[in-house]
């Protein structure tokens, strides 16, 4: 793995064990840092490959045949964690509302999942992917000839979960399993009277080495008329406030979303775009995304510090993600031949942005995918992470971290 930096000291307090994690040596450091006693250790940081997508779904259940290829495009770029999150994985009914897991739903897209990045490849070594300036190259071998029919996966599902419509589900390296710790879950709901599952968020944490993540899945609230934003302004600020991690005895993890070392929150966030229906149609026929995006409500409302303060997004190069006819490239009210129920202005609904040190950006993109009236987006980001141990053994006493949380962990077996 790249180690680009590898800091030595020694401490006195506080001696270390693969299942505890303890206070802060200084308000600097991560609160899930690990500490050791009377001896010398070092703090390293390596850089891992981070795969995040949001893709809303429109009730539609995934055929059998779903090809995921162009969502994970992995015949240019693999990663060491993926992260899907899904919104509408049911349709938004009364009935589904009051019902919080499908599983037959949530385990078919994990299964169709699990064998897109399972899939194996007859080939001696993978080949080397382009590393960015300055970073050191990690390279995995695949499963070749002697070892094609091994049942050993290659990617493994850690944690999932399920609130109506929003699904997420975080998928890493086999290898890395070991060093993952402290997966958990929290859900919060802000649809129908503020509180139930229709709209809201699902959350899931947990630690990667000495370095924690949290991943935010939401679905905020719809409607183009004028002041709809405010609403999912409000939607974001009830995510923040009540997202709250459980806590553990003789841990101190963090618990609240801004707590965590690097955190990217992806989802239908259903902002539109201040312009006339009109001119926005006009204006995305002619591919001219800089005069859209000066008009994007989430960016207008970040720039007026409303909502997502200090929050980052790469720069959007590519279409409006919503709203499309079934099974088209057309956007929704553009063939007068379909007559349009309601009127939907084209608008970059779907988005990935984060907040933290650590993170850094490289792609961000649509895929194109008739499967809804949403196009999916993804994002790739190199994550900084920081790795301790003792200086002869970096790695051994960092073995066999994982915790199952079964009340919402979807076993590889059952994929």
């Amino acid at each position: 793995m790249a180690e680009s930096k590898i800091l030595r000291h020694s401490v006195t307090n506080n001696i270390f064990t693969p299942e505890s994690n303890n206070q802060p040596e200084t308000s600097e450091r991560s609160s899930n840092e690990a500490y050791f006693s009377f001896e010398e250790h070092f703090i390293a940081e390596e850089t891992f490959k981070l795969f995040a997508s949001s893709w809303n779904v429109g009730g539609i259940p995934p055929p059998d045949n779903l090809n995921l290829d162009d969502l994970l495009d992995t015949q240019n770029s693999i990663a060491d964690i993926y992260v899907f999150g899904f919104q509408e994985i049911v349709p938004l009914s009364a009935g589904n509302i009051l019902v919080p897991e499908n599983s037959n739903i949530s385990m078919k897209w994990n299964s169709l999942i699990k064998a897109a990045l399972n899939k194996r490849k007859v080939t001696e070594d993978r080949l080397p992917q382009k590393a960015e300036a300055g970073e050191i190259q990690r390279i995995y071998p695949l499963k070749t000839h002697s070892s094609i029919n091994s049942s050993a996966p290659d990617f493994e599902c850690i944690i999932s979960k399920q609130m109506v419509g929003i699904y997420i589900t975080v998928w890493v390296r086999t290898e890395l399993r070991g060093y993952i710790s402290h997966p958990s879950v929290s859900c919060v709901g802000c649809g129908v009277l503020g509180r139930l599952g229709n709209k809201g968020s699902v959350s899931i944490r947990f630690c990667l080495h000495e370095t924690s993540f949290c991943f935010v899945c939401c679905h905020l609230a719809s409607g183009g008329k004028e002041g709809d934003e405010r609403q999912r302004n409000a939607d974001a600020a009830h995510i923040l406030a009540r997202t709250l991690f459980p806590a553990e005895t003789q841990q101190h993890l963090p618990r609240k979303i801004l707590d965590h070392d690097q955190v990217i929150w992806l989802g239908d966030l259903n902002y539109r775009i201040y312009l006339p229906e009109a001119t926005t149609r006009y204006l995305v026929k002619n591919k001219e995304w800089s005069i859209l995006l000066q008009n994007d409500q989430l960016k207008a409302e970040l720039r007026k510090g409303h909502v997502f303060e200090g929050w980052n997004e790469k720069e959007i190069e590519f279409a409006p993600t919503y709203k499309y006819d079934q099974d088209s490239d057309d956007y929704y009210g553009s063939n007068h031949k379909i007559k349009a129920k309601r009127m939907r202005a084209p608008a970059w609904c779907d988005r990935i942005i984060w907040f933290g040190k650590g993170l850094k950006q490289t792609h961000y993109n649509r895929v194109e995918s008739r499967l809804s009236d949403h196009r999916p987006v993804r994002a790739i980001f190199i994550a900084y992470v920081e790795v301790s141990g003792p200086s002869k053994e970096p790695h051994s006493v960092l073995s066999n971290r994982f915790v199952d949380s079964s009340n919402y962990f979807i076993s590889s077996r059952n994929d």
